[in-house]
């Protein structure tokens, strides 16, 4: 039986529909069957219905995008005023303080996208300040309404916000075809924070954040408590840490007792602000810094000699498509038979890849294969994901991106 609705309807195909119902919340142009014969306005709610016109769910619309409609609910009582927007920012604040300590609050992720019902925005909490990142033309019309909103829900459970910065640079953003941008989102009557620098504190390190010119929305919180992992056996060891960033991995593994630690990155910068933090820390004297490509630092190590007895592999995403992803397993297994071979016997390994495209069972196959070939054996410590205020939503598999692994090697 037909569904009365008063948004526009989009027809979908039998496949399309099958994957609504199993819980992905994605719509494809070429899973349309059926569309309103006017022009509408990018970014508008519009109804998905089946081939034989039941209701599938209420979403946005994006004229420029494959991907056409993004749901946001399937329930057809939904509507989306205010009150409804606002249950959505309480419920993934609710969640957030039921995963996370009282003093992860301070930096986490607020919201993650499709994983909190809310297609295409992320927003980042550093201090008082909250980083958005929006990559959907539905988000971006009503930003305006929705981003102080969210304010005002943490402001209500007392948490202080005194800003929200927009790090709309990002290149998805082409495909939605918006505009490329960042600074503060300007509120009327509020006065947003003169710098775009702040600090944190994560793991009980401190940490200087640019969220204004570093990458993503200016600092990686999807790794919390896997740096907490690597600090709980870091004590006494020779630690090299690989593509460091700003230094989060060898800083925790430093405070966590190493004997000393080496932060390996090809961008001076990013060397620098890990110089920075360590003596920010006071950790300084413990820890040299190197900026060097990791692909000819580990050979020159095992021409050389290593003395390391623990390295971490954290390298950026070596994929960010599908068709290239066998291309990038090559790249992580060149590292981790590298950083094999060096390691002595009964030596320590932490390696991650955070690319969706490189599937944890493609992973896993790339391990083994560089175990065999470097003649290692490994010993499984723990298997590790992301950060829970980065919620897996099963059946919505680009949500689960983050692999992470500590091995001994024997």
């Amino acid at each position: 039986m037909k569904t009365t609705r008063s948004y526009p309807a989009y027809t979908v195909t039998k496949k399309a529909e099958l994957s609504i119902v199993q819980g992905h919340p994605w719509v494809y142009a070429d899973e349309i069957t059926d569309a309103p014969e006017t022009q509408l306005e990018n970014g508008a709610l519009v109804d998905v219905l089946s081939q034989k016109g039941r209701y599938l769910g209420t979403g946005f619309l994006s004229l420029a995008s494959k991907i056409r409609v993004r749901l946001l609910s399937r329930n057809a009582n939904d509507t989306f005023d205010e009150a409804f927007w606002q249950r959505r920012f309480e419920y993934a604040w609710a969640y957030r303080k039921t995963v996370l300590r009282p003093e992860d609050l301070t930096c986490c992720r607020v919201i993650f996208g499709e994983a909190d019902q809310m297609p295409g925005l992320t927003v980042d909490r550093f201090g008082t300040v909250l980083v958005a990142q929006i990559l959907s033309v539905g988000m971006e019309v009503r930003k305006e309404q929705l981003l102080p909103l969210l304010a005002r829900v943490l402001r209500a459970d007392g948490q202080q916000i005194d800003g929200i910065y927009q790090r709309n640079d990002a290149a998805l953003r082409d495909k939605e075809g918006l505009e490329q941008g960042k600074g503060w989102l300007e509120i009327p009557g509020e006065q947003h924070p003169a710098s775009t620098e702040t600090e944190i504190c994560e793991n009980g390190v401190y940490y200087k954040v640019d969220f204004e010119n570093g990458q993503k929305t200016g600092f990686f919180l999807d790794q919390k408590f896997n740096r907490r992992a690597v600090a709980n056996i870091a004590r006494g060891k020779t630690v090299l840490d690989c593509f460091t960033h700003t230094g989060s991995f060898a800083l925790n593994a430093a405070l966590g007792g190493a004997a000393h630690v080496t932060a390996v990155d090809v961008s001076e910068s990013a060397v620098e602000m890990a110089r920075r933090n360590a003596a920010r820390n006071g950790l300084e004297d413990r820890m040299d810094f190197v900026c060097e490509d990791v692909f000819d630092l580990l050979p020159r190590l095992e021409r050389e000699g290593s003395p390391y007895d623990f390295i971490i592999l954290d390298p950026p995403a070596f994929t960010k498509a599908r068709r290239t992803a066998q291309n990038a397993m090559r790249g992580y297994k060149e590292i981790n038979y590298r950083a094999m071979r060096l390691l002595p016997r009964g030596g320590y390994l932490a390696t991650a890849s955070c690319s969706h495209f490189a599937s944890e069972a493609m992973f896993i196959k790339m391990l083994h294969a560089a175990a065999h070939d470097a003649g290692r054996q490994l010993r499984q410590i723990e298997v590790r994901q992301q950060a829970p205020d980065h919620p897996i939503l099963w059946n919505v598999e680009e949500t689960d991106y983050l692999k992470f692994f500590l091995f001994q090697v024997v």
